[in-house]
């Protein structure tokens, strides 16, 4: 995992979290207030024009939960995490006065089946296919295919092979596990990424193949069975995803890449994703594709 801006590693940014939490806000930026749940908002209000969905609302699709991305469980219970401050944040740079979360399924949102938003931020991989059912912004994260199993359990690129996967539906992680990977047994596709968590704690499958991002903070949640034991280098453009021919698309990608630019993303990854990994996932074993003879 690395940010689209300078954070090549997490541990400069867990060094970064520590430098924040013993900051007072006023320090940082502007206090976010009710309209941006607990975010802190930076930057110059107002300085962009957005044509919204809704009057003054920034509307946004997310698959909920996504601890670290979106702290909470449902639309009304998320205060922050990466991805909703950064939602916060272009909606206080667009002077709009708040965000709407939308909680969607993921392969909905990944395959263009919804509407009546402004954009989606949702770990999104930028792939060609999904260009052509949707508009994206700049890559404001990259990331790799993580392999978790249940803790204790032993799962390496040789024996995985022979391992019951679990995927998500709709993700490129089930595209990675069924086009490069094909491993000998039956893939088990589940409806959503917790889904496929709970799959795995059951012993429906051996193995999960997903996001190393989204598989970490998984594994840090209250009795959780899960460890990540490894992953696949597949360095993935994570980017917001945007209506088909969205009249804002030119702006909100102004407004992306100034708060990659102005160090505004990496300082969420600091704070809200390393709190998430509690590691640097550079540090985890690169496994590698090949079929065993």
């Amino acid at each position: 995992m690395r940010p689209a801006a300078s954070i090549t590693a997490l541990a400069t940014g867990l060094a970064l979290f520590a430098m924040a939490a013993c900051s007072s806000p006023s320090s940082q930026a502007d206090q976010g207030g009710n309209a941006y749940g607990d975010c802190l908002v930076s930057g110059k209000r107002a300085e962009f024009k957005l044509t919204p969905e809704a009057a003054d609302t920034l509307t946004v699709e997310a698959s909920l939960p996504a601890p670290g991305w979106w702290n909470g469980s449902t639309p009304n219970s998320v205060k922050d995490g990466f991805e909703y401050c950064m939602a916060a944040n272009i909606a206080y740079r667009a002077g709009l006065g708040r965000v709407k979360v939308k909680s969607v399924p993921f392969a909905s949102l990944a395959e263009g089946k919804t509407k009546n938003f402004d954009l989606a931020l949702s770990e999104i991989t930028i792939t060609d296919k999904r260009k052509e059912i949707a508009d994206f912004s700049p890559p404001y994260l990259y990331a790799e295919q993580g392999v978790g199993v249940k803790k204790g359990a032993k799962i390496d690129s040789t024996s995985i092979h022979n391992a019951r996967i679990g995927v998500a539906l709709g993700t490129t992680g089930a595209r990675f596990v069924m086009d490069r990977l094909k491993p000998a047994k039956p893939v088990k596709v589940f409806q959503s990424a917790p889904d496929m968590i709970a799959g795995l704690a059951n012993g429906e499958v051996d193995a999960v193949v997903h996001d190393s991002t989204i598989l970490l903070a998984f594994a840090r949640q209250p009795k959780a069975d899960l460890q990540v034991v490894g992953q696949y280098r597949t360095d993935e453009p994570y980017g917001a995803l945007y209506p088909k021919g969205s009249p804002n698309k030119a702006t909100l990608d102004r407004i992306i890449k100034q708060m990659i630019d102005d160090g505004t993303l990496t300082k969420f990854s600091a704070v809200y994703l390393g709190a998430a990994y509690g590691i640097d996932p550079t540090k985890l074993p690169y496994f590698t594709v090949g079929n065993p003879s």
